[in-house]
């Protein structure tokens, strides 16, 4: 059992003498057996406010202010909705990745008061439960909240859970992603009634540890304990001692904000609070019942658009059931599950012909040669018509790419890793390319292929292998002296060079492979740095002719990783290696939703 138990908060400077109030409550109920972390999520607050929050903290109670916008900033590429996180009630959900440290938490409003030892709230077992909580009274004693839980959000008027006390298992929330699945559900979804609790119920159905009611007793409707049970009050929606005078229960609330440095402030604004702010919270409980009406009747409520989307992927299902699946391709995805299940992650799943070999002084690598550009510059227009041509039949689909925003911190040229899933998979690394352009970079794009690519391929294919800036490795050891003096040169000139680290090509593969060390090898040699680039896929309702959905492609762009000119050349290889990996396996796991793991784990 954990002798200390992180507390959090959060608010802005007009709601933060609440908060005190709160956490004076708590003081007065905790167990002396226990320390306790109380944390302040904020984005700005006086130093008045701080002030008297810190003047609570003592030998027991540690009190801190944790600036949120760090944390936003980091992951603002994935907030397309930004002003939904100006909302404090938002920065519960970002408890568990501000804080890696932590196992579990605790989280409570600041409309609350403590009457119970908080210990016993925090020492509850959640298990591999995502949240401790009790049950939302709004949505069980309000026939119209119950009804549009029940029919809009697809969760039971008994099974819902009000948010303002919750206790997180911050583990469990990253394993799973969650914060993850917000976003994602975010961007599908707005939820106006309750929101970050609609969000939140969904997220965490059947996965709930129901707590002990008189945990959080709601001042609304018919109360279900009497007083001298009470552990936790919570304040809801209107019901707020400092805007009304006859509040239920406003003695328990206001015992401890006597004892507060701010409790003449509160007096004061339950003094100024108007008549006609009182009737517009009225006002506001009506339009809140009405929008949740008008919620429950809409067409396309989320509980609708499940089911849509339920039916619609069980009609793409049933499409490519019913499809004529290519034997060799069969072949090599049972091939890809055994080469997986070995390890054996950087060898070619499908054989490729024997490869002419390079002669020396064949490549023109740099292209120093007026011809050589010439035949760059048509090989480059072709290549993008046959890009064009074949998204619009449907052959490649690139559905979006994320983290552009990464390639303002290049500085000049860089390796661009990317995992390695078909043949033309290099044509999304030309967008990445005109987005580096876009971005202000000024090289050339090259992208290193195998010696067989070069040498094998006849016809247009091959006129693309050797004119498109390509980069060919080479059983010869004098030319691949060449090769690497060009890369050298090529990186110091401030070009882009594509480089599959995996060394392997598994077709509509979606996990990350292990990486080999070649790409990192480059660029710690030339002081260059790795822009790390992954793909993820989702199936499209368009069939191949070998009878599988063409995926649908989302490139994502992560940070540079530059190397460290303190580390010897070893440990930098291998640190922007693994520091690689990790972007990859974050892209995936935050993608797909499920931890990263191979069949021989």
């Amino acid at each position: 059992m954990s002798k200390r138990i992180p507390i959090f908060y959060a608010c802005d400077d007009n709601f933060v003498k609440f908060t005190i109030v709160s956490i004076q409550s708590l003081k007065a109920n905790a167990s002396r057996d226990f320390c306790y972390d109380i944390h302040i999520l904020c984005t700005k607050v006086s130093d008045e406010m701080r002030a008297a929050a810190l003047s609570l903290a003592d030998e027991t109670f540690s009190i801190m202010f944790d600036d949120v916008n760090d944390f936003l900033k980091s992951i603002e590429y994935k907030l397309h909705v930004r002003h939904y996180y100006s909302k404090t009630t938002y920065y519960r959900l970002f408890i568990s990745e501000m804080f890696p440290e932590l196992d579990k938490a605790l989280y409570i409003d600041s409309d609350t008061i403590i009457l119970g030892d908080i210990s016993e709230l925090y020492n509850h077992d959640l298990g591999d439960n995502y949240v401790g909580a009790c049950n939302e009274q709004a949505m069980v004693q309000t026939d119209i909240y119950g009804t549009y839980v029940e029919k809009c959000v697809g969760i039971s008027r008994h099974k819902f859970f009000n948010a303002g006390m919750i206790l997180i298992n911050c583990r469990q929330f990253r394993e799973q992603n969650l914060l993850d699945r917000f976003i994602k559900l975010l961007h599908e979804y707005s939820f106006i009634v309750t929101q970050d609790e609609d969000y939140l119920n969904v997220i965490c159905k059947d996965k709930v540890l129901w707590i002990e009611n008189n945990w959080n007793v709601e001042m609304f409707g018919e109360l279900q304990y009497k007083p001298e049970d009470f552990k936790l009050i919570h304040y809801i929606m209107v019901s707020k001692p400092w805007h009304y005078r006859d509040c239920i229960h406003k003695d328990f609330f206001w015992k401890y904000a006597e004892q507060t440095p701010v409790y003449e402030q509160i007096l004061k604004v339950l003094d100024d609070y108007t008549d006609e702010e009182r009737a517009r919270d009225m006002a506001s409980v009506k339009e809140l019942e009405e929008m949740a009406v008008r919620e429950t009747n809409r067409p396309d409520n989320f509980l609708n658009r499940q089911k849509m989307y339920s039916e619609k992927a069980g009609e793409v299902a049933g499409k490519e059931s019913s499809a004529q699946k290519s034997p060799e391709r069969l072949a090599v995805l049972a091939k890809i599950k055994e080469y997986e299940r070995a390890g054996r992650f950087d060898e070619d799943v499908e054989d490729d012909p024997p490869a002419l070999q390079i002669r020396p002084g064949e490549v023109d690598w740099e292209r120093r040669k007026l011809s050589s550009r010439i035949k760059a510059h048509f090989a480059f227009r072709a290549a993008r018509k046959f890009l064009n041509d074949m998204m619009r039949k449907r052959q490649i689909i690139i559905k979006g790419v994320e983290g552009t925003e990464n390639l303002r911190l290049l500085n000049g040229g860089a390796i661009i890793t990317c995992n390695h899933f078909n043949a033309f998979d290099s044509f999304a690394i030309q967008f990445v390319y005109e987005e580096i352009l876009k971005a202000g970079g000024k090289g050339r794009f090259f992208r290193i292929i195998k010696e067989g690519n070069y040498t094998n391929f006849p016809g247009f294919y091959g006129y693309l292998m050797k004119a498109c800036n390509t980069l060919p490795l080479s059983r010869s050891h004098r030319v691949m002296n060449e090769f690497l003096t060009a890369c050298r040169n090529l990186l110091k000139n401030g070009d882009y060079i594509l480089i599959y680290p995996e060394q392997s090509m598994w077709w509509n593969y979606r996990k990350p492979k292990p990486l080999r060390k070649g790409a990192y090898t480059l660029a710690a040699k030339n002081k260059a740095a790795v822009l790390p680039v992954f793909i993820t896929m989702q199936d499209s309702d368009t069939l191949d002719p070998d009878g599988f959905f063409v995926q649908e492609y989302t490139i994502h762009i992560g940070k540079p990783i530059f190397p460290n000119p303190e580390l010897p050349l070893a440990e930098n290889i291998s640190s922007m290696m693994n520091e690689n990996y990790l972007v990859w396996k974050k892209v995936y796991e935050d993608v797909y939703g499920i931890p990263l793991k191979y069949e021989g784990d």
